[in-house]
């Protein structure tokens, strides 16, 4: 062949040996990047991705906007493509999802993450999650009682106390104890208690590292049946679908209900050395409620279940996803 051609193809060999263009998924969150969603989510999704040239900027704080009700949004609008949010603070669209947060609902034993992958694996859960995919459906460890002050061990110590809630199924539980609750999301509360604003707060334990509530709480209150706050991480479906089949693939293959169970483990891990944390502060501050004390609350909080389940209609749901037929 003539030497005129061999630069031609020594070029054309280049172009063909160089990689795709990197795809970039921007991941917005709104809390800080030290924040137990970094090791969680955003470090094992970002690594398994990267092989690929996938890449995920994370974009913590709510720097794509402030606002964590928005999160989900923000997905579906293309402002970012994937995001975690917390089903609570916009509790109208995931009704089902949102059975985690119903005292008694979640089976002894049974992850969180087990009981709403169940419920979308079975079909139930795809029109609470349009235009996305979810990456991860989880929940934080069992919800406690958070006080700014006064200590709690019967119903009738909440009697009229301010109680933030994340969303309208706890709202109702703290109705049904005779306290008074409040909605905010967790980035206000360290102030509202702070203020006075609220009495307290029901959430699950990590949540006093990662907010550092544990410079505000005067007491914590463990064994009241409150059920488990839920997250989800999900993906624009637009956006999945013109990946690249090997990163379409590889950021499915780091997801779905193993990656859920794995972050449900790391919340548990945090809320456990949360109170931990605190008895070694002073053993005072954690009240461990007695097998009777707890029948007390589960007379009030049990029944509210049932009805709850029985209203909505979500009865042959709620068997699905406890893992029954």
């Amino acid at each position: 062949m003539p030497k005129l051609f061999k630069p031609a193809l020594a070029a054309a060999a280049l172009f063909l040996a160089a990689p795709a263009m990197a795809e970039t998924m921007k991941f917005a969150h709104f809390v800080a990047p030290t924040h137990t969603l970094t090791e969680a989510i955003v470090q094992p999704l970002t690594e398994a991705a990267a092989p690929t040239g996938l890449v995920i900027e994370t974009y913590p704080a709510g720097k794509l906007g402030a606002g964590p009700a928005d999160q989900y949004v923000r997905v579906v609008q293309g402002v970012a493509d994937i995001a975690w949010g917390i089903q609570g603070y916009t509790s109208s669209q995931f009704p089902l999802s949102m059975l985690t947060e119903l005292p008694g609902a979640l089976p002894e034993g049974m992850t969180g993450a087990d009981f709403l992958w169940n419920g979308w694996d079975a079909g139930l859960l795809a029109r609470e999650y349009p235009a996305t995919e979810p990456l991860a459906l989880w929940t934080a460890e069992p919800a406690v009682l958070i006080l700014r002050s006064k200590v709690v061990r019967t119903p009738a110590d909440l009697r009229g106390l301010k109680i933030r809630v994340s969303g309208a199924t706890t709202a109702r539980a703290v109705e049904a104890l005779g306290a008074v609750p409040v909605q905010l999301s967790a980035g206000d509360v360290y102030n509202a208690m702070q203020t006075g604003l609220v009495d307290g707060l029901i959430t699950g334990s990590s949540a006093i590292a990662d907010f550092r509530f544990d410079e505000v709480l005067g007491h914590v209150t463990l064994g009241i049946p409150l059920g488990n706050q839920s997250f989800f991480v999900v993906a624009s479906a637009a956006k999945m679908k013109a990946l690249p089949q090997d990163q379409r693939d590889a950021l499915v293959g780091a997801s779905g209900r193993e990656l859920s169970r794995q972050a449900e483990a790391a919340w548990n891990a945090k809320g456990e050395a949360a109170i931990a944390a605190l008895r070694e502060r002073d053993p005072a501050i954690v009240t461990d409620l007695t097998e009777a004390e707890i029948a007390a609350f589960n007379d009030i909080l049990l029944p509210l279940t049932e009805k709850m389940v029985a209203d909505a209609g979500a009865a042959k749901a709620l068997a699905t996803m406890q893992g029954g037929e």
